[in-house]
């Protein structure tokens, strides 16, 4: 058995550094979109589902035909994962290529099609995941007489301890070697895993006493009045189980990224607290189920209360540490979910691998519609709290009904109904006494849809617009610097231009200024509805004839589209590290961009910050990927202002620049400061020129930043070696 332990162990440490590394190869090649998140997600649970589910429906059906031993059969479900892992980064690479044949231009073709590409990709490997399971619980059964009851518990238990690894190894792995360099390293732990099955599968044959179903008698029998009629009630729970589970994922990431912030390690944090207390309760159950026959009302009242604690642990008003704050959040429902979860599988399938299957397979399908269902169901409508209610409510009732399990409800008044009906109260006044993030911005607007919830807030040049807390940008005149400084080293009159990432509007307004068709591509949707808040022109601006909003993935947009450039500016969210940036920096996004300029166009990129690796590298890609780059400090010494095209820049004075500028354009940069006329505000940018060689030296040897190897998203290691070294 403990060798079943360490190969579950594995497997689930694999099966997350897929699903990370996956997600991310989806991003680079169908957009960042919420949509495209959901799909991949929703695509990899549903193999899992649809492979626990048919190799447990296939093993009742023709178990006693089999002739291959269990192991063997697992042992070849380990290599296919393992060869999963060198073959679906080339899957999405040929899925893209192909859509892009197709010529699919609209947002819902596109969608379409990613959806049906990464499905073909990724159900059939997640299939032999979700066999796995269903394989070891025939093994242990036809390995020891009898089985055990509790088989399935056993091999979650080491599945998601290794997944507990999972949520942080791999991100310190992806910075050492990059994505593909860290799916090898899970192709050949797959690899030793069917190694590792094959040889215990050439050992004893014959099946062994099982000591360890006889010291699982009480759990046997307490077990035995849900797996004895099959009824679908469990398979209800479980169902639950899943739906609530990854529903409030969702709206965690919401409530509690103003505090940890957007980076990849602060998104594994959560994963991994959830992991980890998921785990301490599957331990728990484990101890528990020895002793114990029945759980009673207690527990599934407790599990609708804890979901309802992100309330308090995401309250502006307390005062917490960001690590108190998620274990607060998202351990104690967590660890009750580890527990009823294996809890209403062992019961429900009594060590029936095929049962177990199914019942895995029907927890699966509630983690699929979780996220749906919180995410453009429910979020866009409510507010957080209400959708913590919502997702909390079914086991808010199970406590004060205890008896749903049984053929006759009956109302019982031992003491932990008492208990019940007390807890139920408290989580009521959770809902009502609660602040929720927004709620300490005064005068603003709050908007909400099925990616993030929008607050624009502040009054005068002090304004700020917030996504999901974390603040994107200001009333700055660097932004303007964006639009004039790329238009005014044309070498010909501008005709059109591109903005990537809309934020407050203030770039997009500053490129219309010079009365020409604009272009702007923001991936909230919500965000643009606030450009009215910041601008009192902004509603009159977005129904000009000249202008053109699109709501995507701005990478994708430009891969997609046909049109061309003169300027396109970029202005990715920050900070610099936030997750999934990268791919707005890479050498693959700049040779996009160098198809979508036009003869002579000239690309902005905006680079707010980083570390000594992040500058050198974003500098070197840039280099390698246009004959002409120029750089240069903004005003109010903060980031970098890149001026890129394969056409030589002029080297025009400030004066010259000015002299380029309409009346109406020159309001316009001028409108903030920081100097007086359209020469000294010039001249505040060009006596920052630093040269290439300047940005490079902070770190010679730090490469260009590609989407195989994201520098700026990935620096624990170096961080740890720079303070270490200090």
């Amino acid at each position: 058995m403990a060798w079943f332990f360490v190969l579950f162990l594995v497997s689930g440490f694999c099966s997350i550094l897929y699903e990370i590394i996956w997600l991310r190869l989806a991003m680079a090649q169908f957009g960042v979109t919420t949509a495209l998140t959901s799909i991949v997600i929703s695509m990899f649970m549903a193999g899992l589902g649809l492979g626990s589910w048919g190799s447990g429906r296939l093993i009742r059906k023709y178990e006693n035909r089999i002739r291959i031993p269990p192991l063997r059969l697992y042992a070849l479900a380990e290599l296919l994962i393992g060869i999963s892992a060198l073959l679906v980064p080339y899957q999405l690479l040929w899925g893209r290529n192909l859509l892009e044949r197709t010529g699919a231009s609209s947002s819902g073709a596109y969608y379409v099609g990613s959806g049906i590409c990464v499905a073909l990709t990724l159900v059939p490997w997640c299939a032999c995941m979700g066999a796995t399971i269903p394989l070891a619980m025939l093994a242990i059964r036809k390995r020891w007489s009898g089985g055990s009851r509790r088989s399935f518990s056993y091999l979650y238990l080491a599945n998601v301890l290794g997944a507990v690894i999972g949520a942080s190894v791999p991100l310190l792995l992806i910075e050492l070697y990059g994505f593909r360099g860290t799916l090898k390293i899970g192709a050949a732990c797959n690899g030793l895993l069917a190694l590792s099955a094959l040889v215990l599968s050439l050992g004893r044959t014959a099946p062994e006493p099982n000591s360890l179903a006889q010291t699982e008698s009480l759990a046997q029998d307490a077990a035995s009045h849900l797996s004895s009629d099959g009824g679908i009630k469990p398979l209800v729970l479980l169902f639950l189980t899943g739906l609530t589970s990854i529903g409030l994922e969702v709206v965690w990431i919401r409530q509690f990224t103003p505090y940890v912030g957007t980076v990849v390690y602060a998104f594994a944090s959560i994963l991994a607290i959830y992991l980890a207390a998921t785990f301490t309760g599957l331990q728990v159950y484990r101890l528990w189920s020895q002793k114990n026959r029945g759980e009673g009302s207690l527990i599934w009242v407790l599990l609708g209360l804890f979901g309802l604690l992100p309330l308090v642990a995401a309250n502006p008003g307390i005062h917490l540490s960001r690590l108190l704050r998620l274990t607060l959040g998202i351990a104690p429902f967590s660890g009750a979910l580890g527990f009823v979860t294996p809890l209403l599988v062992d019961r429900w399938s009594g060590g029936d691998p095929g049962k177990a299957g199914k019942a895995y397979a029907v927890n699966v399908l509630g983690c699929i519609l979780g996220p749906l269902a919180s995410g453009f169901l429910l979020l866009p409508l409510m507010r957080d709290r209400w959708v913590l209610f919502v997702f909390s409510l079914p086991w808010l009732l199970m406590g004060i009904r205890p008896d749903w399990f049984s053929n006759r409800v009956k109302l019982r008044f031992d003491w932990q109904a008492g208990v019940s009906y007390v807890v139920v109260l408290a989580a009521l006044a959770l809902i009502f006494t609660q602040r929720d993030y927004e709620d300490q911005f005064g005068r603003g607007q709050v908007l909400r849809d099925n990616t993030a919830t929008i607050v624009a807030t502040g009054e005068g040049r002090n304004r700020h617009l917030l996504v999901n807390g974390v603040g994107i940008t200001g009333l700055t005149p660097i932004t303007k610097f964006m639009a004039h400084l790329p238009l005014a080293f044309l070498n010909h009159p501008p005709k059109s231009a591109l903005v990537v990432c809309f934020g407050m509007g203030t770039t997009y307004r500053s490129l219309l200024s010079w009365d020409i068709p604009v272009t702007a591509v923001e991936l909230v949707p919500s965000v643009p509805k606030v450009f009215g808040f910041y601008h009192s022109d902004g509603p009159a601006l977005l129904d000009s004839p000249l202008s053109k909003l699109i709501i995507d993935d701005g990478r994708r947009y430009l891969e997609r589209t046909s049109a061309q450039y003169d300027v396109i500016t970029i202005d990715p969210p920050p900070p610099v590290e936030a997750a999934g940036s990268s791919l707005l920096y890479s050498k693959e996004f700049y040779d996009i961009i160098r198809r979508r300029l036009s003869a002579g166009g000239i690309l902005q990129q905006w680079l707010p910050g980083g570390d000594a690796v992040v500058r050198a590298s974003v500098t070197r890609a840039l280099k390698e990927s246009f004959s002409y780059v120029r750089v240069f400090r903004s005003v109010e010494d903060h980031g970098y202002h890149f001026l890129a095209s394969d056409h030589p820049l002029p080297g025009r004075t400030a004066t010259e620049l000015a002299e380029r500028l309409s009346a109406k354009a020159a309001r316009d940069l001028l409108e903030w400061g920081p100097e007086t006329t359209p020469e000294r505000q010039f001249a505040a940018v060009l006596n920052r020129e630093i040269s290439l060689d300047q940005m490079i030296a902070a770190d010679p040897d730090a490469p260009a930043l590609q989407d195989d190897r994201p520098q700026n998203e990935y620096y624990a290691i170096r961080r740890h070696r720079a303070k270490a070294e200090r």
